[in-house]
């Protein structure tokens, strides 16, 4: 940057930074806002990096411990930690607690990721690795981020505000295999009656948009619905094994080829280039392959 004339200022920089009596207003301009925010999106992704295969689940702070919905969100985390799942919710009270609580008590990793709010919410007592955002918009990519799947309880606005947030990074590609299911029949059938008669009957969305949720009020089946889409049920098993054998022919990598691949690598071994970054057959520090990109 260049400065003349009357554009020069009397201090310089160094000066106005060690000076001890700088107005304290300098914290809330928008420049300073965006490293607040970059330092929340590096703390959620130092904290979140190591995780374990996870699900979002999402439901109602208002939900009593009486309540069967309460019930409901306990046994879902007990059966996605039974099935190897970390839980990920808000961190808050009633249903977010209730997912936290199941998960824990099943021996699962249970993560709050709270907000602020005008009002005092701290994150629940079941919560095992939690962290608190300013920005909602940071939040919203930690729970994308590091979630396989969101499950969908009976909640509200912001219940609503993530569901329909996940069916359009879904509706538009920006993620693909990532199972969403309603839980609670009762309570989102309107909704989705509503949605297919009014928006998709004025051609505001595609009829397979409607095919991009499932309601269940299953718990086995919602955890069946996550495990297949994700490609860590049987049949996901089994489809994924098909199609790399399939591939495998194709590129014909028969026997010879599984030969040859083995030179390679051997090969490779001896060049000191197995793991290096740039090369064919590496990893990177968490143990993915090269040449593969995280969402």
């Amino acid at each position: 940057m260049t400065a003349r004339g009357d554009q020069v200022q009397a201090s310089t920089t160094d000066q106005r930074l060690l000076g001890t009596r700088s107005p304290a207003s300098f914290v809330h301009s928008d420049p300073w806002r965006v490293l607040r925010i970059q330092s929340e999106f590096v703390e959620g992704f130092g904290l979140l990096a190591d995780l374990p295969p996870a699900v979002t689940v999402f439901g109602s702070a208002r939900v009593a411990r009486d309540e069967p919905e309460y019930e409901l969100g306990r046994r879902l985390g007990a059966a996605l930690a039974d099935a190897g799942y970390a839980v990920i919710t808000g961190g808050g009270p009633g249903a977010m607690e209730a997912v936290n609580r199941g998960a824990r008590e099943a021996g699962g990793l249970s993560i709050g990721l709270g907000i602020e709010l005008p009002y005092e919410q701290s994150l629940n007592e079941w919560v095992d690795l939690g962290v608190s955002f300013r920005y909602f918009f940071v939040r919203k990519t930690m729970f994308v981020k590091y979630a396989e799947a969101f499950v969908i309880l009976p909640g509200g606005f912001g219940t609503l505000d993530e569901l329909f947030e996940a069916l359009t990074l879904l509706q538009t590609g920006k993620v693909t295999g990532f199972p969403i299911v309603l839980m609670g029949t009762g309570y989102w059938a309107g909704l989705l009656d509503w949605l297919r008669s009014t928006v998709l009957g004025a051609a505001r969305i595609k009829p397979g948009d409607l095919d991009l949720v499932t309601l269940t009020d299953d718990v086995d089946e919602a955890v069946d619905v996550i495990l297949r889409g994700t490609g860590r049920g049987a049949a996901g098993a089994e489809a994924a094994a098909a199609d790399s054998a399939d591939g495998a022919v194709g590129a014909g990598t028969g026997a010879a080829g599984v030969a040859d691949s083995a030179v390679d690598a051997d090969s490779a071994v001896d060049a000191g280039t197995g793991d290096v970054p740039g090369f064919a057959g590496g990893t990177d520090h968490t143990g993915r392959p090269l040449g593969t990109e995280p969402r």
